[in-house]
């Protein structure tokens, strides 16, 4: 949500186009918001009340959403915020883990079974982001 400090509007040049610069390399480049995210972008509600947020980001729903996501800059491109959401054996939401591969859960199962995915990772990063779902899959995990 605080991608704010790093994209920077710096001119609308069409309804749904802008001239906008990555802050942190100064790279400028082109935004145009998803056609279909252009609803959700004119809504300025929530945007307007967390200014440090990326100005293209906007919530709907449960979720937050990229709306230039198909123009979006490389810095963005390679930022993951969840790579995948986990659900216990029974279907309720058990955590998430983030694009830098790191666990966030409550569950002291979940904790255990993730000992097995650090031991792949130790051994080969790009193999456990792809075994993820297999290995907690066998524990009766689901990934989304």
């Amino acid at each position: 949500m605080h991608m704010g400090d790093y994209i920077a509007i710096e001119r609308q040049t069409g309804p749904f186009e802008f001239d906008a610069c990555s802050v942190s390399t100064g790279t400028g480049f082109l935004a145009r918001v998803d056609e279909d995210k252009r609803k959700l972008f004119l809504d300025r509600e929530w945007i307007d009340r967390h200014p440090s947020a990326c100005p293209f980001l906007r919530p709907g729903g449960d979720l937050f959403f990229c709306c230039i996501h198909e123009t979006s800059p490389a810095q963005c491109k390679a930022y993951r915020c969840v790579v995948f959401r986990i659900r216990s054996p029974d279907g309720k939401p058990a955590g998430f883990i983030t694009g830098t591969l790191a666990l966030h859960t409550n569950d002291p199962a979940l904790r255990e079974a993730w000992k097995e995915v650090e031991e792949a990772m130790g051994k080969d990063p790009g193999l456990a982001e792809r075994e993820i779902p297999a290995v907690l899959g066998r524990k009766g995990y689901m990934c989304d």
